[in-house]
């Protein structure tokens, strides 16, 4: 089975439902064939960025309610032409043999990740069966680590009992780090009273946790001029880094200058150091910031987010044609910093653009700053996208519109729902408690 990704249109239920709409959740029980889509978005994994959109507790949810079974995820997770050999019966049970860690098993990260936490979500919705298929693959499937980082994020160590075995006999010492979550965590804790090496890697993880931080160099950097931090952060090595954040600490305009230099260059560390202590200069940059995003000589995404910080109507224009060309292009992380600042300075314009990335965007975690941005440009048309993402696939989402939505019969159903669901993120929960409480 092909597994590349061919976006449909918004304006279909299949097209909604890759882009994570709220819309699509709501009339899936409705459409004919709703489940089928569900299923070819949990294989081929719509995300456009699968760092930070989310999908896997909004497919599940849709399992849930279409009813849907999981045995065309187990064929998916078990393709044949994807499966490393099973292992031997006849080796010693405390020595399972380690799946084929090829680059094709690489390849096959993205393409088993998605079902893998659906299968997760699907646990924490009561669905338990979906928790004998996540440790089936656990034992046997190529990408068997994912599957235990899932049921070591479960917590529930009924789920994972004599699979200590496995990760102690598969996982070498950075694996078994990887492995340890900060915090105290049930699973792990169960493996550390079994497995000796687990054990010891949970006593280091908790040990680096209580060290100590070294003892600091700001007041040396502190004595330093202006011209001697700059030498040293056109060194670009680690020492650069902390003579950039002085730099920015003192809010001088040499660090202005010193972007000029870096950010055109490819992106480093270096000039990523540059961009976060940007952040703490206020109003007094927006001179450059509209002539970094004027000039386009490879400043102008910098410029852009002071002005979506900082900036007045003046800088509305510019904004809006930013944002139009982002959104006639379909290039969902320029629209980011226009979004925010036309959201900020309640440019009632931005509506029409506004609601066409809503709706047309295949980047979700850019949601959060248009449904903002609209309740601040177009409050009444806000509503109803308030409501449509209480079913949103993005935490933040449905964070805002928990917040804002207008009471009704169908949202407060809704808002018990989240309320009540072990599987939503506590934010959202609690959020949703307080709203029923009006």
């Amino acid at each position: 089975m092909s597994n590349e990704v061919v976006l449909e249109s918004a304006k279909t239920l299949h097209g909604q439902m890759q882009r994570g709409l709220g819309r699509a959740a709501r009339r899936a029980a409705d459409e004919p064939g709703a489940g089928e889509y569900v299923y070819d978005c949990i294989r081929r994994d719509p995300r456009w960025d699968r760092q930070c959109e989310t999908r896997g507790l909004y497919y599940a949810r849709l399992m849930v309610d279409l009813e849907m079974p999981i045995a065309p995820l187990a064929e998916h997770l078990f393709d044949p032409s994807d499966q490393a050999d099973p292992p031997d019966q006849s080796d010693p049970p405390d020595l399972p043999d380690l799946p084929d860690q090829s680059d094709q098993a690489d390849s096959d990260d993205a393409r088993v990740r998605l079902t893998l936490e659906v299968l997760s979500e699907l646990v924490r919705l009561s669905r338990r069966e979906a928790a004998v298929l996540l440790r089936q693959y656990a034992e046997e499937g190529t990408q068997w680590f994912d599957a235990l980082d899932e049921l070591i994020f479960l917590e529930d160590p009924s789920l994972a009992v004599g699979l200590d075995t496995l990760v102690a006999a598969r996982c070498d010492e950075s694996e078994l780090r990887m492995l340890i979550p900060g915090g105290h965590n049930r699973v792990i804790e169960m493996w550390a009273a079994r497995q000796p090496r687990i054990a010891e890697a949970l006593a280091l993880r908790r040990e680096a946790g209580r060290a100590r931080r070294p003892v600091s160099t700001a007041g040396e950097r502190a004595d330093r001029s202006e011209d001697e931090l700059l030498e040293l952060a056109r060194r670009r090595d680690d020492g650069a880094i902390a003579a950039i954040f002085e730099l920015g600490r003192r809010k001088t305009f040499a660090l202005l200058d010193l972007a000029e230099e870096l950010l055109p260059e490819r992106p480093s560390r270096v000039g990523g150091a540059v961009c976060r202590a940007l952040r703490e200069y206020g109003p007094e940059t927006l001179p450059r910031a509209r002539a970094w995003a004027a000039a386009r000589g490879g400043c102008e995404d910098m410029g852009l987010r002071i002005l979506a910080r900082h900036g007045t109507r003046q800088d509305i224009p510019l904004l809006m044609d930013e944002l139009r060309v982002a959104v006639d292009r379909r290039e969902w992380g320029d629209a980011a910093s226009p979004i925010e600042g036309l959201g900020r300075l309640r440019a009632g314009e931005a509506a029409p653009l506004l609601k066409t990335a809503w709706t047309e965007s295949t980047y979700a975690f850019l949601r959060p700053r248009i449904l903002a941005a609209l309740g601040r440009t177009a409050p009444h048309t806000a509503e109803a996208y308030t409501v449509e993402g209480l079913w949103d696939c993005e935490e933040g989402v449905r964070s805002e519109a928990v917040r804002f939505a207008p009471l009704t019969q169908e949202t407060r159903i809704r808002l018990q729902r989240l309320h009540l669901d072990s599987a939503e993120e506590p934010g959202v929960r609690a959020a949703a408690a307080a709203r029923l409480m009006n």
